[in-house]
């Protein structure tokens, strides 16, 4: 049998071809999109895609034989993938285009993953009709040896594996137009390089590149070079003899200087030269309009007229300004000022690192086990996580970070926390003011980790020596605590924060108008938990008591002992000692302290309500609908002082009920939206767990998310009226049935804080089944008769397969960058609608204009996604193929049509994919 000729026993093979009945069966009745389409066979967004496939080789399915383009997710299993592909020479004889990416699978955080393959088999050189494969996104450390054998290769995606080289039989690939093997660790390239005469373009961005090979000058049809972000301290002379070199794209390197010759290259339209070191530039290139310098320091400094003959010159430091699809650079010892694309700046001095490295960055959204918070602490950033980790620099290196200003400034203060030593501590913080909204959190930190912004109370701190000290709170003079001699052995630190309380907190919790409060007191200290001696502790009286007046009955001194949340009354067992404005007490053990006046008795329960309504935030939920596109949801929790401006900002562009009733939440809690009564959620994400939206609330941070809607039921016969529910707490591992959900929302306990309406209006026209259920748009036919029509269900497939691709395309679509940004700003934790937003809007505008799909098409290549231009191209042509088979049938035109793209009189119809 062939299934013992793949490698796997007769047994197994029976196995996989009654899961792969059952799986097609199912995919039947759910109405799910064939698998095999034409000539194209797409198995990398489906589970078990192998098992799929090789199934329809041991069913000897004829369309196989067909097959030019395939798709497979390199997340299958290792030991599967490679017996699959195995097959590939005599099941698919005609394959022209084969992608093995990663990627489509990502971690808690939304990045994406790498695949697992690492290589192929040998046998795979046979595929005598492959003119693309893409491996990227995968484990590759070494080019397998099958692909220079491939001799028909016209394009090579190697993107985004963990190659340090490559081979010298890569030169044997005489027809390789392209070649990308961006983010990988090439740290040098192969001679033969040089022998590909044919390669148009070549990207090796983001590597470890420190020298390029003479022989690159032999690369004479090459039109693009993309060597940014690596470590080029050079570039040798024969570059200057690539006569067809159209873009240089050089940023972002070490660069000192560049050969004159760049200057004669007769087609050269970009060369860009930013972020180098850049000191002597030729004159031809200095003043040239395609030329890019920013931050070089050309000319570099001048000397010190004051300063005695022979004094070196300390040279400029060199200014990085990194754009949003840069997430490394390089620094030396001569140091550097870099700007990122988030707005984080860092400063390195001259002589923090002896040896180059590579510093890389990445934005974390914020959550639970990465912002670790304290009582009273508020979040006022997202997460900045800097690479390498530890490494320690032999000057502190400077870090701007920016922030939301806090509300509330009496007697709080702003300090950057990161991981040091796997503990969390707060660095020393100056604030620098650039704009009444706009405040820069300034840190010196002496090596890399993650790092964010929190608003805490302030903080005093001392060290404690032997002969005892005296701590005064900086907030409320009051608060003294002091250390007598003999209290400690070793000196220690000891700490303390000040809590306001609010005059009307306590006595409308308690229905008494006489009750009053004190600061709440924060004590901590490093070393053994208590102290030799008493340290004596000094607390203001509550508000509107004094010493001389009180009933000593009615004050009680509260104690609470972390983790635990209850507050205990330990007046009878401490000495209190009053004066007029003052209590004072002495303890051997720091923790919190509470001062209450009130007539009640027992008050431990009402001081835990009372700490919590002081951390409470009042709050409101929102679901709004997108008015052009209603399966488009916008999800958010506003401060309750925030959602009439919001809602006025949103309403242009949404519609939808009224915000819920105030609903109280604690800074970091999670919560999650939970779509009910025929809604669901229509992608994979992240933060989804079985439909459910997960959420952490940051009181002065965006917690918005923005969602695409689907339901199973058929909008065409009525609209759907659904709802979404907000639940407290993380979402459970077996959600509950709405009934039981129902049941939850009137418990005592009830973790439910709100429901609000959805509608998905009826669909109009006479649509097929799986037409329609993506976005509500107006109906689109982009392109033209010249160059054929793309359905709105076609875009919908294109969007689907771009992933974090996307910004690439669009900017080949001529989208201007400020555009990019705020696509990502609206549509922040939905990489889905950012893809579906900038793909269906570039398309409306292009509505009516001709060359359309073409531009569409180029843009795909230019962003090395040349399998979807050619899913695109293999849609047209079956677009234009119905076309004239519907033409003749009716007679209309001879049976020799012209050749496919002729002019037409009426519309093809377009092909559906």
């Amino acid at each position: 049998m062939a299934a013992v000729a793949e490698g796997l026993e007769p047994e197994t093979a029976a196995v996989e071809d009654a899961a792969g009945a059952v799986t097609d069966a199912v995919d039947a009745r759910l109405g799910a999109p064939p698998l095999l389409a034409g000539n194209r066979l797409s198995l990398d967004l489906h589970p078990r895609g192998c098992h799929r496939l090789l199934h329809l080789c041991a069913q000897q399915v004829r369309q196989l034989l067909e097959v030019e383009f395939l798709q497979l997710s390199g997340h299958e299993d290792p030991q599967l993938l490679q017996a699959t592909l195995a097959r590939l020479p005599w099941s698919l004889p005609r394959l022209r285009s084969l992608v093995l990416k990663g990627g489509q699978h990502r971690d808690a955080l939304g990045a994406c993953l790498r695949g697992s393959l690492a290589t192929l088999p040998a046998i795979l050189s046979g595929l005598a009709h492959l003119a693309h494969l893409d491996l990227s996104f995968n484990s590759l450390e070494t080019l397998p040896a099958c692909v220079p054998q491939l001799c028909g290769l016209d394009a090579l995606l190697l993107s985004h594996n963990c190659l340090s080289e490559l081979p010298e039989a890569l030169g044997a690939l005489a027809a390789l137009t392209f070649l990308a093997a961006t983010h990988n660790h090439l740290r040098t390239l192969p001679t033969a390089l040089g022998s590909l005469s044919s390669l148009q373009r070549l990207d090796l961005s983001e590597n470890l590149l420190d020298a390029l090979p003479p022989e690159i000058g032999g690369l004479s049809s090459l039109a693009e070079l993309n060597l940014a972000s690596n470590r080029l301290q050079g570039l040798p002379a024969s570059l200057a003899g690539l006569r067809s070199l159209r873009f240089l794209v050089l940023h972002s390197n070490l660069l000192a200087s560049v050969p004159a010759g760049l200057a004669r290259l007769p087609l050269l339209a970009r060369l860009d030269l930013r972020d180098n070191q850049l000191r002597d530039v030729p004159p031809e290139l200095l003043d040239a309009p395609f030329v890019r310098l920013q931050g070089n320091p050309l000319g570099g400094p001048s000397p010190d007229p004051h300063s005695p003959p022979g004094t070196p010159v300390v040279p400029e430091m060199p200014r990085l300004l990194l754009t949003s699809d840069l997430d490394s650079f390089a620094v030396t010892s001569l140091g550097c000022s870099v700007t990122l694309a988030c707005g984080v700046r860092l400063q390195f001095p001259v002589g923090a690192t002896a040896t180059p490295v590579t510093i890389r960055y990445r934005l974390w959204l914020p959550e639970p086990r990465l912002v670790p918070l304290g009582p009273h602490d508020s979040l006022l950033s997202g997460v900045l996580e800097l690479q390498p980790h530890g490494v320690a620099f032999q000057k502190d290196v400077g870090l701007w970070l920016l922030f939301v200003p806090p509300r509330a400034r009496r007697c709080r203060e702003v300090v950057v926390r990161t991981l040091s030593d796997n503990s969390w501590s707060d660095l020393e913080t100056h604030l620098e003011e650039e704009a009444p909204k706009r405040l820069w959190a300034h840190c010196q930190v002496p090596h890399f980790s993650w790092f964010f912004v929190v608003s805490r109370p302030v903080s005093d701190a001392c060290l404690v020596p032997p002969e005892g000290t005296l701590l005064c709170s900086s907030g409320h003079p009051g608060v003294k605590v002091t250390f007598p001699p003999g209290a400690t052995e070793e000196p220690r630190h000891a700490r303390m924060q000040v809590v306001r309380v609010g005059s009307r907190e306590l006595p409308a919790l308690l229905g008494e108008p006489e009750a009053a409060a004190s600061p709440l007191l924060y004590l901590s200290q490093s070393g053994p938990p208590s102290f030799l001696r008493p340290v004596t502790v000094q607390l203001p009286l509550p508000p509107g008591v004094t010493g001389l007046s009180l009933d000593r009955s009615h004050l009680h001194l509260l104690y609470r002992a972390p983790p635990a949340a209850t507050w205990d009354d330990i007046t009878a067992q401490v000495a209190l000692e009053l004066t007029h404005l003052y209590a004072r007490f002495q303890v051997t053990r720091f923790s919190w302290y509470w001062l209450w006046y009130t007539t009640k008795t027992c008050v431990g329960g009402l001081a835990r309500k009372a700490w919590e309504r002081l951390r409470l935030h009042h709050v409101s939920l929102i679901a709004l609908q997108r008015r052009r596109d209603p399966e488009q949801v916008l999800l958010q929790c506003l401060p309750r002082n925030k959602v009439d401006s919001t809602l006025r900002r949103l309403l242009e562009r949404y519609r939808g009920p009224e915000p819920s009733d105030t609903v109280e939440m604690f800074e970091g809690e999670k919560f999650f939206a939970a779509f009910e009564r025929g809604i669901n959620v229509d992608a994979d994400r992240p933060d989804c767990v079985e439909g459910r939206v997960c959420f952490v609330f940051y009181s002065h941070l965006k917690n918005l998310k923005e969602v695409y809607v689907t339901t199973a039921l058929d909008r065409r016969a009525q609209a759907v009226r659904g709802q979404v529910s907000f639940y407290r707490g993380e979402v459970p591992e077996e959600v509950p049935e709405e009934a039981e959900a129902a049941r939850q929302k009137r418990g005592a306990d009830a973790p439910w804080m709100a429901t609000l309406p959805l509608k998905l209006p009826r669909l109009r026209g006479s649509k097929g089944p799986g037409q329609g259920a993506g976005l509500s748009l107006a109906p689109l036919n982009l392109g033209d008769a010249e160059t054929g029509f793309l359905t709105q269900s076609n875009l919908l497939n294109v969007a689907g397969r771009l992933g974090p691709d996307w910004p690439a395309v669009a900017l080949h679509l001529g989208l201007p960058y400020r555009e990019l940004q705020r696509i990502r700003h609206e549509f922040r934790d939905d990489l889905d609608g950012q893809i579906r937003h900038m793909l269906f809007s570039w398309a409306e505008r292009q509505a009516g204009q001709p060359g359309a799909v073409g531009l569409l098409v180029e843009a795909l290549e230019q962003s090395d996604r040349r399998d979807v231009a050619e899913e695109v191209r293999a849609v047209l042509e079956l677009g234009r193929r119905k076309y004239q088979e519907g033409i003749q049938r009716t007679s209309l035109a001879p049976g020799d049509l012209g050749p496919p793209g002729s002019s037409a009189s009426q519309s093809p119809e377009p092909a559906q994919t």
